[in-house]
């Protein structure tokens, strides 16, 4: 008689190892940046993934101003929020927003690919985006290199 035993052992959140990445996302296309920004974000390829854990790693992303669209998106694409107010709908499009706050493009795309549940707030939290090369996370990014 042959005993089976238990060859996978669950992981637990102390066990979690968490690493930084550096995207610079000059001239590259947000629709095509964000499946791979949010997949670090939740740890997909790590050997250790459980989509009911928050595994995934930090990103730092640069140059945020400096991202493409395909087609004519950056005229068409709409940006909305809405305040809860009577007459709180504010409307922009990607060019708009591009000159104004070019990290929201990059956040809400990589939202938009994150799953909707109970995760994505911390996921998101662990998403850094400067608008140009500079950023305060320089000395994280040393150290996971020397580890």
């Amino acid at each position: 008689m042959v005993h089976l035993t238990k060859s996978t052992k669950p992981i637990s959140e102390k066990s979690i190892n968490r690493k930084w990445h550096l995207i610079d996302v000059k001239g590259k296309i947000v629709g095509r940046i964000a499946p791979y920004i949010s997949s670090l974000l939740q740890g997909k390829g790590k050997v250790n993934y459980a989509p009911y854990l928050d595994a995934g790693d930090y990103v730092v992303v640069v140059n945020s101003a400096l991202v493409k669209f395909t087609g004519k998106k950056l005229q068409d694409k709409v940006y909305s929020r809405y305040s809860g107010y009577p007459d709180g709908l504010k409307k922009a499009t990607a060019e708009e927003v591009l000159r104004r706050n070019p990290n929201r493009i990059i956040k809400e795309a990589v939202s938009g690919m994150l799953p909707k549940n109970k995760l994505r707030d911390r996921r998101l939290a662990r998403l850094f985006i400067s608008p140009n090369e500079s950023h305060p996370y320089q000395h994280k990014l040393q150290a996971n290199i020397k580890n």
